[in-house]
């Protein structure tokens, strides 16, 4: 009978992990995460503005982001002061367009309102064609006269316009490409070019924009005038950007008065010197034979 091998038993002696398996190395990086954290925040804190300072504190009191807004809500006091400026700037420009006899029988075609987003003021056309010649981007001396008179009170103020131009549901009756979109388009340029003409600054212009018949003044009439017209919007001022200055030296405006002619008269002759001077329009946005 062979001899029973022995049972050899090898014990290894267990290390520490190289100090406690480095486990203190997580630890250390999620604290200089941290600390890192706390210092851009202290840094914007005290480097931004108040606006966003409110930003970042409403980020910290929302993180999720559940309410609408993550910054402070502005307060019922300034909502109040923001809408009674508009109110106030409102009657001026009534006051200021009732002066002129030949606008003051205008007042059903001039509306004003005061909305959310600032001051509307919408020019109605008539089936006539009170402000552009019907089926062009050709303003009449009505118009021109009328954006005489909104520019004098508008550029002295650091809102931003925003300008609309819009037609009724009928058809362009014109061949080819040129069709409603481009027509209100052009119309809403050529009140952009008046304006600056009349002193409005190149910045002060946030949009011009066309909408054709995709936002009717009396969806219940799609084919009535009052559809076709051109909006101007005074913007109100953001909370987050600064006023715009506005400075006699504007360069801007004085280039504008550089290239345009004088326009102290709405004389047809005065009127088609000034329009003479401007970029031409598409041949199709010129003709007056249309139906819009």
């Amino acid at each position: 009978m062979e001899a029973e091998q022995p049972i050899i038993v090898i014990k290894k002696k267990g290390g520490h992990g190289g100090h406690h398996g480095g486990a203190w190395k997580v630890a250390y990086a999620d604290f200089v995460t941290a600390m890192m954290s706390l210092f851009i925040v202290l840094w914007l804190m005290s480097s931004t503005s108040k606006e966003t300072q409110k930003e970042i504190a409403g980020y910290f009191r929302d993180p999720k982001g559940v309410s609408k807004n993550h910054g402070a809500d502005p307060k019922p006091e300034e909502i109040k002061a923001k809408k009674e400026d508009m109110v106030l700037l409102k009657n001026d420009l009534l006051k200021a367009i009732h002066q002129i006899n030949a606008l003051d029988k205008l007042r059903q075609q001039i509306q004003i309102t005061v909305t959310d987003e600032g001051l509307r003021i919408e020019m109605l056309e008539d089936a006539k064609g009170t402000f552009f010649e019907v089926g062009s981007a050709q303003p009449t001396p009505v118009m021109d006269e009328l954006l005489k008179v909104l520019s004098a009170q508008l550029k002295e103020l650091p809102n931003s316009i925003s300008i609309e131009g819009h037609t009724d549901a009928r058809p362009y009756s014109g061949s080819g490409a040129y069709g409603n979109w481009e027509l209100s388009t052009d119309r809403a340029n050529v009140a952009r070019r008046e304006m600056q003409a009349y002193g409005i600054r190149m910045n002060q212009i946030s949009q011009v924009r066309g909408f054709a018949d995709q936002r009717l003044h009396l969806p219940d009439r799609p084919f009535d005038p009052a559809n076709r017209r051109i909006s101007l919007v005074v913007q109100n001022l953001s909370n987050e950007n600064e006023p715009v200055k506005v400075a006699s030296g504007d360069s801007a405006s004085d280039e504008t008065a550089k290239q345009t002619p004088e326009k102290g008269s709405t004389r047809p002759e005065a009127l088609a010197a000034a329009v003479a001077a401007k970029p031409e329009l598409p041949p199709a946005a010129l003709g007056g034979t249309k139906t819009r």
